[in-house]
C-alpha cells in the first residue's frame, strides 16, 4: 500500500531496477518471440511498459518528459531499455518536484472511474510487475537467461551453489 511518496518511491526503485535488468538481458533476435501465432512478441510487451509511464501517469497531471504513449516501437533492445530507463528517471524527479504526500489522496478520472494517486501508482507497479513476468516466460522460450528479480534465478543459484532449489 501506498501511503507516502517515499513508499512508492522505495518500491518503485527496485521494480524499475528489476525491469532494466531485464531489458538488458534482451537481444533483438528475442523481441520477436511469441508464446503462440496470436500473441504479443517479447518486444511489443516490452514497448507497452515503456509508453504506459506517460499514458498512465500523465493522466494525474504530473508534469515530465517520457517516450510518448503513442510513439513508435523502436527495432532494437537497447533502444527500449534507454527509452525506459529515462522515462522512469523523468517521472520520478517530477514525482519529488511537483508532488507532496497529499497529492497521493487526490482523485483522477482513470478508464472512465475514479482512482486516487496512490492506486493509480500501486497499478503502474503491478501492471510492470504483470508484463514482466510474461516477458520472462518469452526470454526462456528464446533461449535468454533470466536475471533475478526477487532473488537469485535459476542460473544464478547455480553459479554458486551446486544445484538449484526445486
Amino acid at each position: 500500500m501506498i501511503r507516502t511518496l517515499e513508499d512508492f518511491l522505495t518500491t518503485w526503485k527496485h521494480e524499475s531496477d528489476s525491469t532494466l535488468k531485464i531489458f538488458n538481458t534482451l537481444s533483438d533476435e528475442s523481441l520477436n518471440q511469441k508464446v503462440y501465432d496470436e500473441g504479443r512478441t517479447l518486444g511489443t510487451l516490452a514497448w507497452h511498459i515503456v509508453v504506459t509511464i506517460d499514458e498512465m501517469i500523465g493522466k494525474t497531471g504530473l508534469q515530465f518528459k517520457a517516450t510518448p504513449h503513442d510513439a513508435p516501437k523502436p527495432g532494437t533492445a537497447k533502444q527500449m531499455a534507454i527509452a525506459y530507463k529515462e522515462s522512469s528517471d523523468a517521472m520520478v524527479q517530477a514525482i519529488k518536484d511537483q508532488w507532496s504526500d497529499g497529492t497521493l489522496v487526490e482523485e483522477k478520472d482513470m478508464y472512465g472511474e475514479t482512482w486516487t494517486v496512490a492506486t493509480i501508482l500501486q497499478v503502474l507497479i503491478s501492471h510492470q510487475i504483470h508484463h514482466r513476468g510474461q516477458i520472462t516466460v518469452l526470454m526462456r522460450q528464446a533461449g535468454l537467461v533470466v536475471p533475478g528479480m526477487y532473488g537469485p534465478s535459476r542460473e544464478e543459484w547455480l553459479a554458486f551453489s551446486d544445484e538449484a532449489p526445486e
